[in-house]
């Protein structure tokens, strides 16, 4: 990737990585990504963020093209995540004299991320700016979008915004700009956007809001991420952010969705499923209750369906002393910030020691989540009787969220 021009002053020189397949260990990146930085340009000039250490070679040649590095006054980096911050130390190495501008938490992370405890920083609050002379950085404060660093800053000159990994993708477009994206590949970029939302932005719903509010009265040209293409006025950028904006916002139910995910090896712990499901919709007979087996569903579809219940139960059968993998992945997709006091119930068939249930509630309640006071558990194949009492259980479960 060389160095791109966006507007008069205004440079992209970040990195391209377009066969990465996985980010972060979580996300799944079908289409690559970028590792976005930018320069901008006055009688000063001030570089937006550095990239991924493995790729800081690179990250140099696109600045040589534009500027040789004496020339750099300041480094703004609006979020400290290591793939943005990594290359901070090995640049300082070459530019000594450069002056780092971050939020307050932005100061305190680079500090640990360079293992430099005296490194100075510029700490700069909400609304304060810099002036490059013919060029202004105005910073704006954006907690949790998505760490409690992160800040935007925009250029009133040119109506460009640099938000950092809000309102980005992990989409790998070498011509940086969404109106290089061909009808085509705009189901793909759109897939990728939404993957991307909701890995790093659906657990701090109300920060996005926020955020998108503090932008409403810009006059937005294009916005430069962090990852993805630079989002135009003519391009992308209004429908990226009124999906923000909808996938943000709750939608008001008048029923309670109360889902119940399983694993079941021979059809037990299925049955039990079943009969308490029952016992819900007796109580709560307007309530959407249904039953999903793990093995046969798609992992983030139930992660987000469990993220969005207003009550959620889990049941597993015991396999060498512990619930089985299908569940423990339904789990690991739990939104951790969010499921707080969420009520949830657990039940299962086992053979002879019976600890997947137990195991189970040791996890929910580390994330604070309600679990009913009793598990339901049976020895093998459940009987009328027990089925009978199963569905007790879920009534009396339903109970409880009346």
């Amino acid at each position: 990737m060389a160095a791109i021009k966006l507007a008069e002053g205004i440079y992209s020189v970040g990195v391209f990585n377009p066969n990465l397949r996985l980010f972060d260990i979580v996300m799944p990146t079908e289409y690559g990504t970028s590792y976005n930085a930018y320069l901008v340009k006055g009688e000063k000039t001030a570089l937006i963020e550095t990239v991924h250490l493995d790729f800081f070679d690179q990250y140099l040649a696109n600045i040589k093209e534009v500027t040789p590095l004496e020339e750099i006054d300041y480094l703004i980096m609006n979020h400290n995540e290591p793939d943005h911050s990594g290359s901070v130390a090995k640049l300082m190495e070459l530019i000594p004299n450069l002056k780092v501008v971050a939020s307050q938490a932005g100061s305190l992370y680079l500090k640990n991320i360079t293992n430099n405890k005296s490194l100075a920083v510029t700490v700069v609050k909400d609304g304060e700016s810099i002036d490059l002379g013919g060029k202004t950085l105005s910073f704006i404060n954006a907690p949790f979008l998505h760490w409690p660093d992160s800040m935007f800053t925009y250029v009133p000159e040119n109506e460009a915004l640099f938000s950092c990994d809000f309102l980005g993708s992990h989409y790998c477009e070498t011509t940086m700009l969404d109106t290089s994206i061909l009808p085509r590949y705009k189901a793909a970029y759109d897939s990728a956007m939404l993957g991307y939302y909701t890995a790093i932005f659906g657990p701090f719903k109300p920060y996005v809001l926020k955020g998108l509010e503090k932008l409403k009265d810009l006059s937005l040209a294009f916005v430069a991420t962090s990852h993805g293409p630079v989002l135009t006025k003519e391009g992308f950028l209004p429908e990226v952010m009124e999906k923000y904006r909808v996938w943000s916002t709750s939608a008001v139910r008048e029923t309670k969705q109360i889902p119940l995910f399983y694993c079941s090896a021979y059809g037990n712990t299925a049955q039990l499923a079943e009969a308490i499901a029952s016992g819900i919709r007796e109580t709560l007979p307007d309530a959407e209750v249904a039953c999903y087996d793990l093995t046969e569903q798609n992992m983030g579809e139930m992660g987000a369906l469990l993220n969005a219940s207003d009550a959620f139960l889990v049941g597993s059968p015991t396999l060498n002393r512990d619930a089985v993998p299908p569940v423990w992945m339904l789990l690991a997709h739990i939104d951790a910030i969010n499921i707080a006091k969420r009520p949830a119930a657990l039940f299962g068939s086992y053979g002879w020691s019976g600890e997947a249930c137990k195991n189970l509630r040791a996890r929910l309640e580390g994330l604070k989540v309600n679990v009913y006071a009793e598990d339901f558990r049976v020895t093998f194949v459940p009987s009328e009787e027990e089925l009978a009492n199963a569905k007790a259980f879920g009534a009396a479960f339903a109970a409880t969220l009346a």
